[in-house]
């Protein structure tokens, strides 16, 4: 299985350290409760380990998977997050099995930095009230219930909740900077509880743990709901596909040699998240960060993840009674350096600096994160950026009067090439012909001077679409009707079906105005202005 199993073992138990807090913060955040979390990082993770597509991956309970999970939870209850779990795992096999996980890559790093940053400020303002340990008001917007938690700590403070919390998130951030391989978060964690436990402090805990893990069931599933969770079930689907995709891309780059199969990856987590929910688990996704700390504590191979999934197996069989003492204030200092310590700062700046298109992308995505849902805010970012890239393309398309005696063939006299140089007129269309540039295009061929030829070198047309092709021959409509006689050449091969199919140059084949090559139809130009008398005979 691995050439180094002692340094994938050792690399399984580093991650499993580091993922013990942020499994019961996430399972206390989604709603599900700590033991949720628990059983999401050890199903999930194991089963993700052994069929997914990256022998680097960990996966678990996530942020950006809480957040999604927050309003079905307060919407559906717990049976409905259940449900919803196993649906995004039907629907992520699916997409498996219809080899879609290429189409992943395409998210633009804009659209994925502002996500991120988003989804780092929701999970700090979900920390709120355990943080300030008060109970978690009731509402489904984050700004709103964070609001409401102070307020109700401005009524009754509690200083020994706010202080253990920012004192873990200190050691976490500092300890991080200082010796990035030790495992902070738990260290943090365990002094917090046993300084709650000797000074008897009045701050909550996370409360009775099952020793164990439940026997499996699917009787949460309630047939009657199951259309009302069809759509939150497509987006955890899609977020649990694209976090996958992007954390064991993130996996790739770290690593030496290795490379994940995309579509492997998404029958992986689909099969965790179809059966983490039957042992009460919520949806789970690839988690970066512990991906991150695996491949740096050098895991090798799929043992290492399996390995942290084992850890926390033993540690929810044998240990549940000293989880149980853990403060949620503790969890909350956790989730709260973690969700700074997903921000890159030197990233995002580098990113808003770079371009307009990818600030104004960023910040509408972070934005739309905060304020709408998490899949919202990537369909947003989409639309945007693909707004942008087109007028970008779109403003690649030109149209350039061309000089015609390049391109003629035979001995002509000066006087005779300014005769032909009169009268016909060469522009080469260069760049894409396509809907987003087709009314710039008829603009500027629209106001074409006053000249008996226009020749259209289309070769350099790099595609076209019904779009482009109407608006080509709306041109050579409005040219012909000022009595310009127009002229084709150089159409790719696979440009004539749409222009046949949409009866563009039909008229102009019947009259023998197509060309393969621009100097052939310069050639019939000149004969057409001879025949009608515009240039002498002597020319040519």
């Amino acid at each position: 299985m691995t050439r180094r199993p002692r340094r994938d073992l050792l690399a399984g138990l580093t991650v499993a350290i580091v993922a013990l807090p942020l499994a019961l913060g996430f399972g206390i955040s989604s709603g599900m409760g700590a033991e949720a979390g628990l059983a999401t990082a050890v199903v999930a993770g194991a089963l993700a380990a052994v069929f997914g597509g990256s022998g680097l991956q960990v996966s678990g309970p996530t942020g950006a998977m809480t957040v999604v999970l927050v309003p079905i939870m307060a919407q559906h209850g717990a049976s409905g997050v259940l449900t919803v779990g196993v649906l995004a795992g039907l629907m992520l096999i699916a997409l498996a099995l219809a080899k879609a996980g290429k189409y992943m890559a395409l998210v633009p790093a804009p659209v994925v930095e502002g996500f991120t940053i988003g989804i780092a400020c929701v999970i700090g303002l979900q920390q709120v009230p355990a943080a300030l340990g008060v109970p978690t008001p009731e509402g489904e917007k984050v700004v709103v219930v964070a609001w409401e938690a102070v307020r109700d700590f401005a009524a009754r403070p509690q200083w020994w909740a706010v202080g253990i919390a920012l004192a873990v998130a200190a050691i976490m951030i500092v300890g991080a900077r200082w010796r990035p391989t030790v495992p902070f978060s738990l260290l943090a964690v365990a002094a917090a509880t046993v300084a709650v436990a000797l000074a008897d402090l009045p701050v909550s805990t996370i409360g009775e743990l099952p020793a164990g893990l439940p026997a499996p069931s699917i009787g949460f599933i309630d047939p009657a709901a199951l259309s009302s969770l069809i759509a939150p079930a497509i987006a955890v689907a899609a977020l649990a596909g694209l976090e996958s995709l992007l954390s064991a891309a993130v996996a790739d780059g770290m690593s030496v040699n290795h490379k994940h199969d995309p579509d492997r990856e998404l029958f992986g987590q689909g099969l965790a998240n179809l059966v983490s929910p039957m042992f009460g688990g919520v949806p789970a996704t690839g988690a970066i960060a512990r991906t991150a700390v695996n491949v740096r504590s050098g895991a090798s191979s799929r043992l290492a993840s399996l390995a942290h999934a084992g850890i926390l197996a033993v540690i929810v069989y044998t240990a549940a009674g000293l989880v149980a003492k853990i403060p949620l204030a503790a969890l909350a200092g956790v989730l709260l350096a973690t969700a700074v310590r997903m921000v890159e700062v030197g990233s995002v700046k580098a990113m808003v600096r770079s371009t307009r298109g990818d600030a104004v992308v960023l910040v509408l995505t972070a934005i739309a994160t905060l304020a709408l849902d998490l899949v919202q805010a990537v369909i947003l970012g989409l639309l945007v950026a693909g707004a942008l890239a087109l007028r970008s393309i779109a403003r690649n398309v030109r149209l350039d009067a061309m000089p015609i005696h390049d391109d003629l063939t035979g001995d002509h006299t000066d006087q005779e090439l300014d005769l032909l140089a009169e009268h016909i007129v060469a522009y080469r269309l260069d760049g894409p012909l396509f809907f987003a540039a087709a009314h710039r295009f008829l603009l500027e061929l629209s106001e074409v001077a006053h000249v008996s030829v226009v020749i259209l070198r289309m070769s350099r047309v790099t595609t076209i679409d019904a779009s482009g092709a109407l608006v080509l021959g709306d041109a050579i409509a409005r040219l012909r009707h000022r009595g310009i006689t127009v002229y084709v050449s150089g159409i790719r091969n696979g440009h004539h079906k749409p222009l046949r199919a949409l009866g563009v140059i039909e008229r102009l084949a019947e009259e023998g105005r197509v060309f393969a090559t621009t100097p052939e139809a310069i050639a019939a130009a000149r004969d057409h202005l001879h025949h009608k008398g515009v240039i002498p005979a002597t020319t040519g």
